[in-house]
């Protein structure tokens, strides 16, 4: 069995795949959501209904924190693209088909790793790759630049990530927040040059 790849491929499934039916998260508008929810049960057929409810059950026994981790990750399940997707879903497969030692055996593995690295696999099989080299810079991220800041990461090409995992390494503590802010204001355009030329300062 090739370890390290295997490693990689349980970790993006481990990650990403939902194993349950999970509530989406309200919206801001809250009575708006209960509403369609009303509705998308009231069209369903009485099985379908009954197979909802045994759903419900199996959810709401499940304790709090397995609930949000679940929301968690089928929440970064759905801002994935089409073809990391694919890749997810090639993997669970490939790991599923392995005899149930081997499974153990990555599971094991998965589980031995960092949590802040285990999170860091839900941005994807690209990022989660990268992961462990960004996360100095992009470890703790104000809630306010979330979206803006994983957008950026999921723009950039190998090399840019390399030069930000190298510039990660190098800037304090208590410069990151200031780095992050220039970087999200700088134009993709010009971001390949403005990386190479702080990664060379």
């Amino acid at each position: 069995m090739r370890s390290s790849s295997g490693l990689l491929r349980f970790a993006i499934a481990l990650s990403l795949v939902a194993a349950v039916f999970g509530l989406p998260a309200l919206s801001s508008d809250a009575q708006d959501t209960l509403r369609q929810r009303r509705w998308r049960l009231d069209a369903l057929s009485p099985p379908q209904r009954a197979a909802f409810v045994q759903r419900m059950t199996v959810w709401n026994a499940l304790p709090r924190e397995e609930r949000e981790d679940r929301r968690a990750r089928y929440a970064a399940w759905r801002e994935l693209d089409e073809l990391q997707r694919m890749r997810v879903h090639a993997a669970a497969v490939e790991i599923h088909a392995l005899p149930v030692e081997q499974q153990a055996e990555l599971r094991s593995r998965f589980d031995a790793l960092d949590d802040m690295q285990r999170r860091g696999w839900r941005l994807g099989p690209v990022l989660g790759a990268d992961y462990p080299r960004l996360q100095p810079l992009f470890g703790f991220v104000a809630e306010a630049e979330r979206d803006a800041t994983i957008s950026l990461l999921r723009q950039l090409d190998a090399e840019q990530r390399d030069d930000l995992a190298v510039l990660a390494q190098r800037i304090p503590p208590q410069e990151r927040a200031a780095f992050r802010q220039e970087l999200l204001a700088v134009p993709a355009a010009t971001r390949s040059t403005w990386l190479r030329s702080r990664r060379d300062r």
